[in-house]
């Protein structure tokens, strides 16, 4: 073993916490960029947006019905009913010349302009009137101000309608439409690039032999990034020399946002990350108190943030959601950058290796059985949890069928069944509240 590419002895292996806040103190926020509203969704706004106009633009009906004046109507009844004489109809997209005159009503359809002279709409149902006919029947009667969409309702003309920061999802993406914003500033979603080392790797399509694997973090973690919300460019494999790595990593940083690699960050012979980052750039730290995944390598080459994941699959997974996924999210200017946290019962007992943060994969379920769900209720929470099979850090099985992590404190060396315990969700995104 190489000395000076021990991570413990480049930088003291760092508590969990105190590591994702060095790393996140590295990333910032990508400048804004002008995209047609139609490209906007789920990005995030990057200036305060504001009305053109009133919404509604003007009086409208919200029924099918009658536009007339309310005090024209007001001894109406079932017994008693009160007859108008229609003096139009009314379609979504016209709207009336003149003005109604007491007695009169007008055929009105949803949308369309209230006329002049009138103050309330009678849906078509509350009347007894036929549809080609040329007086209508009232038979109870309808106060100031029903049925009708009012000018400026929602907004008036120059009020913020969003602010900077807001994720738009489809209805601020309506909102957007409707107050005039045919492009709208967003900041920009990073380019990530994906590397993999190993000279056991190989492509997708090929069929292993002796000694060789196929190449699953580059496409799983490529899959991440994407869902993540950022744009991603795959790297070929790199070879496990010194010299492979640095060309490979100087390529990728001067192409992209963020460059996160795969393999490579451990203390072995042909393991070249650190010593290349170090090289390179400013390394931040190359080990964490955690478990899957202690070697994790990250560091500044130029001004692009780079991450070193471990290569066995199911940690270079988990490594990404709990340090990459947020460094993306903050790149593209949003601030809720943790996934959700619920409180759940553990079903089982666990066994972990003190002075070191677990996040071990589970299964996540509101409790059913009447026992396991007043356990759970006097505990504070509905929802119970267990650990998915196998929990080799080598396998995505696992991850494939978990929905949470389990996140198990470092000072704990057992935490019994029963114990109510944090369960990061997977399957919910960083801005829901649970």
């Amino acid at each position: 073993m190489n000395p000076e590419t021990n991570p413990d002895t480049i930088s003291d292996t760092l508590s969990f916490d105190a590591a994702r806040e060095r790393w996140l103190d590295n990333i910032t926020r990508l400048a804004p960029e002008y995209v047609p509203l139609s490209e906007a969704l789920g990005r995030v706004l990057a200036a305060d947006a504001r009305s053109d106009i009133d919404v509604s633009p003007f009086d409208n009906s919200a029924m099918d019905g009658f536009a007339l004046r309310a005090a024209d109507i007001a001894d109406a009844s079932a017994d008693a009913p009160v007859e108008l004489a229609v003096a139009t109809t009314i379609a979504a997209g016209d709207c009336m010349e003149g003005t109604l005159v007491p007695g009169e009503c007008a055929r009105i359809m949803t949308g369309a302009p209230v006329p002049a002279g009138a103050d309330t709409v009678v849906k078509i149902e509350d009347t007894a009137t036929p549809e080609a006919t040329q007086r209508a029947r009232f038979i109870k009667p309808s106060p100031p101000a029903m049925n009708i969409r009012l000018r400026g309702e929602e907004v008036k003309a120059g009020e913020c309608v969003l602010i900077r920061g807001d994720l738009l999802g489809p209805a601020a993406i309506g909102l957007l439409a409707a107050t005039g914003h045919a492009t709208v500033p967003v900041y920009q979603q990073p380019t990530v690039g994906v590397i993999s080392t190993g000279e056991e790797l190989i492509d997708v399509e090929q069929v292993p032999t002796a000694g060789k694997i196929r190449n699953s973090n580059s496409y799983s973690l490529a899959a991440q990034v994407r869902a993540a919300g950022a744009k991603v460019r795959q790297y070929a494999n790199i070879h496990d020399t010194l010299e492979d790595t640095i060309a490979a990593f100087r390529q990728a940083t001067a192409e992209c946002d963020l460059v996160i690699s795969s393999g490579g960050v451990s203390v072995g012979d042909f393991d070249y990350v650190v010593e290349a980052v170090r090289s390179m750039g400013d390394l931040q730290f190359a080990s964490v108190k955690m478990r899957p995944g202690k070697p994790q390598t990250t560091g500044l080459i130029g001004r692009t943030p780079f991450f070193g994941l471990p290569g066995n699959p199911a940690s270079a997974y988990i490594g990404f959601e709990l340090f990459v996924r947020p460094a993306i999210r903050k790149m593209a200017g949003h601030t809720a950058l943790r996934r959700p946290v619920q409180k759940a019962v553990l079903d089982h007992d666990l066994n972990k290796r003190a002075g070191f943060r677990y996040f071990m994969r589970g299964r996540l379920r509101l409790a059913n059985d009447p026992t396991e769900y007043v356990r759970a209720l006097r505990e504070g929470t509905d929802y119970r949890v267990a650990v998915t099979e196998n929990q080799s850090s080598a396998l995505l099985t696992s991850l494939h069928h978990a929905n949470c992590l389990l996140v198990l404190p470092e000072d704990e060396t057992l935490v019994s069944a029963g114990t109510v315990i944090d369960c990061m969700r997977l399957d919910i995104d960083e801005n829901v509240v649970v």
